[in-house]
């Protein structure tokens, strides 16, 4: 039985874990499930990541664990590698990746949050990079999550291993929403991608991804001001009317 339900909803596609009785904790089988996924999004204008149940993702599956404590050296970085093509495939995913988070985000399932463009909490979400707490660290993560909360708040929370509410992780810029409504403040972040050009906001999410020279930055905007969605965009404005591609 899959361990993830993946839906296409008009433009959107929906990923969602589905293993609500394990508070959706990786093992082998979800994270290939996830990869797979993130690499087909194909031309969705959005992808709408979210766990099944009471949890987002508790992070790693108490059975996953015990099973790696067998495991020799190769065997764990072979292992480690899957889950950083996991997280590099959800980080680099051409559509946008909503997040909709609630309950637990633990480890592993912080990893997730951290590859998301957008992530929208519950005001009772409860995140950790709880690793330490293991004896270990949060190492295959650490590159996304550093890329979305900088090295102050993960010289306290990557070592404490402390888990933190809603507010803490907006505070730090894990999370860009906290909410009583969940499913309302998705569609809402839904409805403003869907006035924006596709094209455009793939090619916006690669800009937010790394810095550019000013070079890069000057022929980026000169290929999106003469694309088709460019002067469409353009010229709707000036006429006063919606683009043909908004929603």
């Amino acid at each position: 039985m899959s361990a993830l339900r993946v839906e296409r909803d008009g433009p959107w596609l929906r990923v969602t874990m589905a293993r609500p009785e394990r508070r959706n904790a990786f093992d082998a089988a979800l994270i290939a499930e996830l990869t797979d996924a993130f690499a087909d999004a194909g031309d969705a204008r959005a992808v709408v990541l979210a766990g099944e149940g009471p949890s987002f993702s508790a992070g790693a599956d108490v059975d996953w664990m015990r099973s790696s404590v067998e495991l020799d050296y190769e065997e764990n970085v072979e292992d480690a590698l899957r889950l950083h093509r996991l997280l590099e495939t959800i980080d680099s995913c051409p559509a946008p990746v909503v997040a909709r988070v609630q309950g637990h985000a633990l480890g592993g399932g912080c990893g997730l949050v951290a590859c998301a463009d957008v992530v929208i909490a519950a005001d009772d979400a409860e995140f950790g990079f709880s690793e330490t707490k293991l004896g270990i660290v949060p190492a295959v993560i650490s590159p996304f999550a550093l890329a979305k909360i900088g090295a102050g708040p993960a010289r306290r929370f990557f070592l404490t291993g402390e888990r933190f509410d809603a507010w803490t992780a907006l505070w730090m810029g894990l999370v860009q929403e906290v909410t009583i409504d969940l499913d309302r403040a998705v569609e809402d972040v839904l409805a403003e991608l869907g006035t924006a050009g596709p094209e455009a906001t793939r090619a916006a999410k690669q800009l937010a991804r790394r810095v550019h020279a000013p070079g890069e930055t000057a022929r980026l905007i000169a290929e999106r001001r003469t694309s088709a969605e460019g002067q469409e965009g353009l010229r709707a404005f000036l006429e006063k009317r919606p683009a043909a591609w908004r929603l």
